[in-house]
């Protein structure tokens, strides 16, 4: 069964920590001194916050995380399939795990990974150059997600939601 993954920036880890305990019922699952994450069953997510300098504060990327090698062929099908750059970054070392990744950015630069954990690492890991992969308002200072450019914007003519 397939786990939604969300990855926040935060600026004060202890801060965050109390507030997303005290949110989901449950203290984290994995806790590292820049670093939290709760593996949650109601609802069924990979909920993570970190605190890295420069970075910036906020959704870093969103996710799909798997439970085996069956179902991240079935989502990596998908990510081919949404018609725009895959960075297949296969096993790599990130948040203080051992992963096999791919990563896609949607129309607007959000970034996405899809991603089956293989094991734990005491290492938090190094951020991929994924240059090529799309341009948009990822954070190119996220933990792991792509680096990536933003293009200047125009301010909008009318505020919306």
């Amino acid at each position: 069964m397939k786990r939604f993954h969300v990855h926040v920036g935060v600026a004060d880890l202890d801060a965050s920590v109390a507030f997303y305990s005290g949110l989901f019922g449950a203290a984290p699952s994995v806790t590292k001194p820049d670093y939290a994450k709760w593996m949650l069953d109601d609802p069924r997510i990979n909920f993570a916050i970190s605190q890295k300098c420069g970075a910036t504060k906020g959704v870093e990327h969103l996710g799909v995380q798997v439970e085996d090698a069956a179902e991240l062929a079935e989502v990596y099908g998908r990510l081919q399939a949404a018609n725009a750059p895959v960075m297949e970054e296969g096993a790599t070392t990130c948040c203080y795990a051992q992963s096999e990744k791919s990563w896609i950015a949607d129309p607007d630069g959000v970034v996405w990974e899809a991603f089956l954990t293989v094991g734990d690492s005491t290492d938090y890991g190094k951020n991929p150059d994924f240059a090529g992969l799309a341009s948009g308002n990822a954070a190119a200072t996220a933990c792991c997600a792509p680096q990536i450019e933003a293009p200047a914007r125009a301010s909008p003519a009318s505020s919306c939601c």
